[in-house]
């Protein structure tokens, strides 16, 4: 079963009605997309901009919905309250002027309907760069309790292979505290998708073999982790063929709990995260979900502005599949 297919059977069997607010409703993808996931009856699109154009942007492209939402940031009936949310999520006083003007931005008023629970999850990024996306949730969402930073990983498949990659696309050059919490946001994201995590903290080092900064920062990530996490399977730190190849491993790192059976790679920094996840998928043909952001106390995901009308489909079960989590997070 695929990963999409698999999320998106632990979503249409949950009791909770998740709405999903889609920023860029005028783009015909996004319209298509959040029809099919209403028909599906998989989430409940709530989507932004002018209801009369909207509407007729649906009856263009001849799309049905059996459950839509539509929310106009111009004449949204509970501006008050949300420009005093808008105020206490930020953490300061800011002129009501400001937040107003932040507003009219429809990435910031999405990220505010989920921030005041009358949605569960936003993507967004098909008209709008990462950091348009990702910016107001860091600014009003913040991360999960105990969490200090976001990440974003990578859901690497092929066939009945899955493992996951990160950080490849958030944290330029982590330290070691950095790079342990990276990696308790990807085993949440390893769970999230029936896999039993076994953490390899990357380098080009395997136990010692070779000397420097990058190094002891790998290896400090790893003890970090395990003294933090010591029921989850890691080490580090490893060459990847010591962390993925049970021959490899036996040779060069004998005592390893993993025993080259690694599958939520951890990597030292985001050139070798995002540069390793891009030569499984053009060379090892594997599929790459994501990036999917890690951390957040409720889930925002960014898509790429050459998005396919499938894409903006999977990665809207991606995120109601993490609102799904973070409730079982919340009632533990």
């Amino acid at each position: 079963m695929s990963v999409f297919d698999l999320l998106k059977n632990k979503v249409k069997k949950a009791e909770k009605n998740i709405q999903i607010v889609f920023p860029e409703a005028s783009d015909s993808r996004i319209l298509k997309a959040a029809s099919k996931l209403s028909l599906e009856k998989v989430v409940t699109p709530v989507l932004l901009g002018n209801q009369k154009k909207i509407i007729d942007l649906i009856q263009k492209e001849n799309l049905d919905f059996d459950d839509l939402k539509i929310a106009n940031p111009v004449n949204y009936e509970n501006k008050k309250a949300m420009v005093q949310s808008f105020i206490k999520a930020r953490g300061k006083d800011i002129p009501q002027s400001e937040v107003e003007e932040s507003l009219k931005d429809p990435n910031y008023f999405g990220t505010m309907l989920v921030e005041m629970n009358e949605a569960d999850g936003m993507v967004s990024g098909a008209a709008h760069s990462t950091a348009a996306t990702v910016r107001p949730a860091l600014q009003l969402i913040h991360t999960s309790k105990g969490m200090k930073r976001v990440s974003g990983s990578f859901i690497m498949e092929k066939k009945d292979k899955k493992y996951v990659f990160a950080d490849c696309a958030i944290n330029l050059n982590p330290d070691s505290e950095t790079l342990a919490e990276i990696a308790y946001q990807s085993v949440k994201t390893a769970q999230m998708i029936d896999i039993d995590p076994k953490v390899a903290f990357l380098s080009f080092s395997t136990k010692g073999s070779a000397k420097g900064e990058m190094v002891t920062k790998v290896k400090q990530a790893a003890e970090i982790f395990k003294n933090n996490h010591p029921e989850i399977l890691a080490d580090g730190e490893l060459q990847f063929d010591a962390a993925f190849v049970p021959d490899v491993a036996a040779k060069k790192a004998s005592d390893s709990p993993l025993k080259g059976q690694a599958n939520v790679f951890i990597f030292p920094e985001l050139q070798s995260g995002n540069i390793s996840y891009k030569l499984a998928q053009r060379l090892g043909n594997f599929t790459a979900i994501g990036p999917i952001l890690q951390g957040l106390r409720k889930p925002v995901n960014d898509l790429s502005r050459g998005a396919s009308t499938q894409d903006v489909y999977n990665i809207a079960i991606l995120t109601a599949a993490q609102v799904l989590l973070r409730n079982e997070e919340n009632e533990a």
